[in-house]
């Protein structure tokens, strides 16, 4: 009797537990079941740890920041007017794409569509006669910069914005093809052709279909299914960094902060490292070299023999020099970076005078829906390039919505009849629809572009020997788990640790 009376409390905690393990895989608002093949299979990922950091990238905290310039606008351009803005939290390449990073991509795009569709491959070439000039000898680096493994750790330049975008949306797709080749979903697809490439939208709606090693567990048949987005398993777009992402992450300004717990900066900066100028300052070995690769004066790229003052006469691999507070390396020099966003010079005035385009600003939307059946619904299929297709978005569909109400709002309050500023692009000026910002400085220009706060610009099928680019991706979840490194709240509680005991 006594043991009976001092097992059960250990019997009711057993129950307890065993029930709340199972409630945990309960839709928390109707207590269905989930993952459960008996009530009816539908799914949810209780125990998904969160995004994973894309190779090459780190994640960079979100935050509030000044954008704009820090020193005096010498060209007299008032065209970065400072302004706060707010960035969410994104991931961005720790380097230059480099040539060898340009030149897998290039093969790739030779194997997989160069018999059927060579223009493919020769739109995808980037320009190596931008490395000539009318009075001096670079002829050997239009024949070796990009192809000789010397220079294979050296930023890819002479690519257009075009270009740019083309290339990080093919590794989108080769990052999460890897992936389910890594995890043995799938298995390798050595030579793939034409529209049989694995193409990340096309996969997921069922229009590619790969040699399946093992696919994912389908709770509605018991059986097996591909991966799908909500299995958060593959991973969203690389693409261009928007310009208010790249200079917020040029800046690192969380080396500014004395302690993390406090929203104060301890200062401004005009370039990507503390100080006013552009030589290391600390007391070592490395006292005095330059932060950056630039030019320092007329005639002088990288000072006198024996002793170069920044490395290197033009571009320095993409890992050289010194990295910022984020991890970043050549936010200034080395070459100047594309940029997402369509150039105009009144942006920053628009931000300082409607609030409500200040977090995560951006100028160049082309928003565009993926082409559908008109009838069925159905999404229409793939191209032969292995892509779904997609269709932009007319001003007569976007006319009824409340948050946007044109479909390609290129000069929206800046140019258009709302603005104030009225003129024709493409007509009395350089800047048009093809104008892109470009950023940072490189190895030929002064130490004024140097500063995040400087833009340039030009147009989106036009390359340089002095631009190249880095790309970004989205982060998918709260800032505070990005910040702690998990799934935790503000409070510093694990997120899952708390949902288990609210169930009991």
């Amino acid at each position: 009797m006594n043991y009976w009376l001092k097992a059960t409390p250990l019997f009711a905690l057993a129950v307890l537990l065993i029930s709340s393990c199972g409630r945990n895989d309960r839709d928390s608002t109707t207590n269905w079941k989930m993952n459960d093949t008996d009530w009816g299979g539908y799914e949810s990922k209780k125990d998904y740890d969160g995004q994973e950091t894309p190779p090459n990238m780190v994640l960079i905290p979100g935050g509030s920041f000044v954008m704009g310039f820090t020193e005096e606008d010498v060209p007299y351009d008032w065209d970065n007017i400072p302004r706060r803005v707010t960035v969410s939290t994104f991931f961005m390449d720790q380097t230059e794409i480099s040539n060898d990073n340009y030149l897998l991509y290039l093969e790739w795009t030779r194997l997989a569509y160069g018999e059927s569709y060579p223009e493919v491959y020769v739109n995808a070439l980037p320009d190596t006669l931008v490395w000539r000039d009318e009075l001096s000898f670079n002829e050997p680096y239009v024949q070796n910069y990009l192809r000789h493994p010397a220079t294979k750790d050296h930023p890819v330049v002479g690519v257009t914005w075009t270009q740019a975008r083309e290339y990080s949306r093919w590794r989108t797709d080769r990052v999460n093809e890897a992936i389910l080749i890594d995890k043995g979903i799938i298995n390798p697809n050595p030579a793939p052709k034409d529209e049989n490439v694995f193409v990340t939208d096309a996969y997921t709606t069922g229009q590619y279909q790969p040699e399946i090693r093992k696919g994912v567990k389908d709770y509605r048949t018991g059986g097996d299914r591909q991966v799908r987005w909500e299995d958060g398993i593959l991973q969203p777009e690389f693409r261009l960094p928007t310009e208010a992402e790249w200079e917020y992450a040029a800046l690192g300004l969380q080396g500014l902060q004395e302690n993390e717990k406090d929203e104060n900066y301890t200062d401004r900066r005009v370039y990507p490292w503390s100080g006013t100028g552009v030589r290391y300052q600390r007391h070592d070995r490395y006292q005095g070299q330059m932060y950056a690769n630039f030019k320092r004066r007329g005639g002088d790229y990288m000072g006198i023999a024996g002793k170069p003052n920044d490395g290197a006469s033009v571009t320095t691999p993409v890992t050289e020099n010194y990295p910022n507070d984020f991890g970043l390396y050549n936010m200034a020099g080395n070459v100047n970076e594309w940029v997402l966003d369509l150039y105009r010079p009144l942006t920053t005035q628009t931000l300082n005078d409607f609030e409500n385009h200040d977090l995560n600003s951006f100028r160049g939307n082309n928003f565009q829906n993926v082409k559908r059946d008109p009838v069925t619904g159905k999404i229409a299929e793939k191209d032969s390039l292995g892509r779904l297709q997609y269709e932009y978005v007319t001003d007569e569909e976007a006319a009824q919505r409340d948050n946007y109400k044109t479909g390609r709002p290129f000069n929206y309050l800046d140019g258009d009849e709302q603005s104030e500023a009225v003129y024709a692009t493409n007509e009395h000026t350089l800047i048009s629809d093809k104008a892109r910002v470009y950023k940072g400085g490189s190895w030929a220009d002064r130490a004024y572009w140097l500063s995040p706060g400087t833009r340039r610009f030009m147009d989106e099928d036009k390359a340089s020997r002095s631009v190249g680019f880095r790309c970004a991706m989205i982060h998918l979840g709260g800032e505070a788990e990005a910040a702690s490194g998990g799934k935790k709240n503000r409070f510093g509680k694990d997120a899952k640790k708390q949902r288990r005991r609210s169930r009991r």
